[in-house]
């Protein structure tokens, strides 16, 4: 998680602590069993309501991506991060791709014209001509 970084006023802090806390066990910056800080010392470093953390951190447990050791702290769930992105891939393909895989048939957009246009967009961003 970014130090420091802000929370927005349009989101429960508690679920922006959540969303990203997601992130990066999605990203594998927390991988499997990894220690997240403990609810006081992300509250005092965000200068929130330890509160507010707790109640993101059990948000995280009941999703069984977090992990309780009596005593010791939090923990990352193992698996988390895969279970994490292949949810993220399946809401992509229906949320993203779908609507765009529909407007291109209405538009009678052959399905090789789609891949050509993500082949160089892909290329593009990897850095290659």
């Amino acid at each position: 998680m970014s130090a420091g970084a802000a929370f927005d006023d349009r989101t429960a802090i508690y679920r922006q602590i959540a969303d990203r806390l997601r992130d990066d066990i999605a990203r594998s910056v927390l991988s499997d069993d990894a220690q997240v800080m403990s609810t006081n010392q992300y509250a005092a470093f965000h200068r929130i309501n330890p509160a507010t953390v707790a109640k993101a951190f059990q948000e995280l447990v009941d999703d069984g991506l977090l992990y309780k050791r009596r005593g010791v702290g939090m923990f990352v769930t193992p698996g988390s991060g895969e279970r994490l992105r292949d949810e993220r891939r399946s809401r992509f393909v229906l949320d993203v791709l779908g609507p765009v895989l529909d407007e291109a048939e209405r538009l009678a957009i052959p399905v090789d014209d789609i891949l050509a246009v993500i082949r160089a967009r892909s290329t593009t961003a990897k850095g290659r001509p």
